[in-house]
């Protein structure tokens, strides 16, 4: 991610996962929600068959609206003075979402846009909705208590 905000010349980056997709006129919304805030992210559908992904966006979406912390699959925004004012996404393997998220409130709150993105739920249905919810859960306690990132990753893998 820091590589392609290097790379990349406009004033606004978007940080989007391969396996989400931008509501219409995306571009538009961004560069009006940049005009009051220095960065923010999208409302989250989940793509699937399983009648609780709807559920579980939902959590998402009001999880992210009461804490002020954004992840990846949420389509993260933000000025290019925003990203060098916090030094870019932490180098580091999982979490690097939340942290830019806790780094980036310090600049402002986040712009909370409802139009959704729409992001697979295929590891919810492929490793268990219930599962997923307390991996990430208990992920994000552990990152939270102070726990290494690459500690993290290596059970995440392990658990996955």
């Amino acid at each position: 991610m820091n590589a392609g905000a290097r790379a990349s010349r406009g004033d606004t980056l978007l940080f989007l996962h391969a396996d989400t997709r931008l509501p219409r006129r995306a571009d538009q919304l961004i560069i009006q929600a940049l005009t009051q805030r220095v960065w923010g992210r999208f409302d989250i559908a989940l793509s699937g068959r399983h009648p609780l992904l709807k559920m579980v966006a939902g959590a998402m979406n009001l999880r992210s609206r009461l804490t002020g912390i954004a992840t990846g699959d949420q389509a993260i925004f933000m000025t290019r003075q925003a990203f060098n004012a916090v030094g870019g996404f932490p180098e580091q393997p999982l979490m690097e979402d939340i942290e830019m998220s806790a780094r980036l409130k310090r600049l402002s709150s986040p712009a909370c846009l409802g139009q959704r993105v729409m992001s697979s739920g295929r590891r919810w249905e492929h490793d268990g909705l219930w599962r997923t919810i307390l991996l990430m859960w208990r992920l994000r306690y552990r990152y939270w208590r102070g726990v290494d990132s690459r500690a993290l990753t290596n059970h995440y893998r392990q658990v996955r």
